[in-house]
């Protein structure tokens, strides 16, 4: 399954003698795979690009919660994550990925099949509920470019901060601001992006669209 995910872009720019960094988010789809295995009970965590400790934590929470949600020990079984990118991306970190973690677990756990057309973001919890994540219009972005129809947002997610232009005179100069205003993610991304959007609290939400 393919997991939106934000990475930092770092270019260099030089004006004369003077370099600076610019640094901009922008968003990827990760293939996020699980396997499991006769074994100790163990999480395994292979990737490429490297992921850091966040993300091992957040698939040990991720294999707790599946077993909750199914009633299957996991005790002689050893789970294996597989993150791989299509395209080059520097290593990434977080939890943001926990609750299509717990999906692909509780699938694998049932032998089910996922729908493809569908991603999701969003951490989750050992009560199994779904909780806010960075990055929310970068991830759509990456979802609606690699050919999802629906996106599954957290819905602590559901304000979404954007920055409007203002311009304002100033003793004869003229000043650009950037203001802020709140706007409803699901309606602000179906209007910019185009990828249908839903708001999900816990993980029997997100399994009532995917299964």
């Amino acid at each position: 399954m393919q997991a939106p995910a934000v990475f930092q872009n770092i270019e260099l720019e030089r004006s004369g003698p003077f370099i600076r960094e610019i640094v901009s988010e922008e968003g990827a789809l990760l293939n996020i795979s699980v396997e499991t295995r006769a074994g100790k009970g163990r999480v395994l965590v292979q990737t490429t690009p490297l992921m850091g400790v966040i993300f091992q934590d957040a698939a040990n929470t991720a294999v707790f919660v599946a077993q909750q949600e199914t009633g299957v020990s996991l005790s002689g079984t050893d789970v294996i994550f597989s993150i791989t990118a299509d395209q080059e991306i520097p290593g990434v970190d977080g939890s943001s990925a926990g609750a299509l973690m717990t999906l692909l677990t509780i699938s694998a756990i049932n032998g089910t099949e996922l729908n493809n057309s569908v991603t999701l973001t969003g951490t989750i919890d050992d009560e199994g509920n779904v909780g806010a994540i960075g990055g929310v219009f970068e991830k759509a972005k990456a979802a609606e470019a690699g050919g999802k129809t629906l996106f599954l947002l957290p819905r602590e997610n559901s304000e979404l901060v954007i920055y409007n232009l203002e311009e304002r005179s100033i003793g004869g100069f003229t000043v650009v601001e950037r203001v802020p205003e709140a706007v409803d993610a699901e309606e602000y991304i179906e209007e910019n992006i185009g990828i249908n959007v839903e708001y999900v609290d816990t993980i029997e939400d997100i399994l009532e669209y995917e299964m």
